[in-house]
């Protein structure tokens, strides 16, 4: 059989991670390598400055004191008896869609995956129960109560069957969102989207008065476009973008030619 590595960046416990690693079995051998703990938003860094440890937690299940960057690249040259034919990441716990994708380390790790050379997939939940940082009173009872997740892990299932067998164009790989609706209404092929915060700085002041910042506290806006990611989602529709590595500005390029005689 296929070996598929699996991981995320909510942590080895997340429930995300648990129930996708359950629905791959059935299309190859999975090897668990993830986060002790929960590493959102941390894009696709590197840990240089300290030295990274893997625990063995059970049969092919790894926990490493890093990101997920750090998972696959210790995945894939030590940890795992060959190269995976197939990197999955997820199930993240909140969207990733449009500009989040640049910050998100669920995406960042199919990132590295391709660059590695192996087909690689990022899968994550958008539900009006999680927040804008992924974070929700009890995530895995979201995961339990979202009412079209086990119709989404069955299309997840054939499209890591289809990967395998079909494989990605060069450096793509697919940026995965399902919605936490009743009946998902099939599946569509989407481009990024485009976010916007409103307010997303937030001030507050500590006991003694000092002043502190909190990041991204704000609500999320979207710019309407068609065929985009959040459009899909908003439309009950998974939501399929193929991510490409190369982000040159082609376009650009023939403006700078053409205007500032570069």
């Amino acid at each position: 059989m296929s070996l598929i590595l699996v991981t995320n960046d909510d942590g080895v416990g997340s429930y995300g991670i648990r129930i996708l690693a359950k629905a791959l079995r059935t299309v190859g051998n999975i090897y668990i390598v993830a986060p002790e703990r929960e590493q959102s938003a941390v894009g696709h860094s590197l840990t240089l400055h300290r030295p990274l440890k893997s625990e063995k937690l059970g049969r092919r299940v790894y926990r490493i004191n890093g990101t997920p960057t750090d998972c696959i690249i210790l995945g894939v040259n030590r940890l795992l008896p060959q190269k995976p034919d197939l990197v999955v990441s997820g199930i993240n716990n909140g969207g990733n869609m449009g500009d989040d994708i640049t910050y998100s380390g669920t995406v960042a790790a199919a990132m590295e995956g391709t660059l590695l050379g192996i087909p690689s997939i990022a899968v994550s939940l958008v539900s009006e129960r999680i927040n804008s940082h992924g974070n929700s009173i009890n995530i895995g009872s979201v995961f339990k109560r979202a009412p079209g997740i086990q119709e989404s892990l069955k299309f997840i299932q054939r499209l890591a069957e289809k990967v395998l067998v079909k494989g990605l164009p060069p450096d793509t790989f697919l940026n995965v969102n399902v919605p936490d609706i009743h009946k998902v209404k099939g599946v569509k092929l989407t481009k990024q989207g485009k976010r916007v915060y409103d307010n997303s700085i937030q001030e507050i002041s500590d006991p003694r008065g000092g002043i502190h910042y909190w990041i991204g506290s704000g609500i999320p806006l979207w710019h309407s476009g068609e065929n985009t990611d959040f459009e899909a989602i908003q439309k009950g529709f998974i939501s399929v973008t193929p991510i490409h590595l190369d982000l040159t500005n082609y376009k650009g390029l023939q403006y700078l030619k053409r205007n500032l005689k570069i």
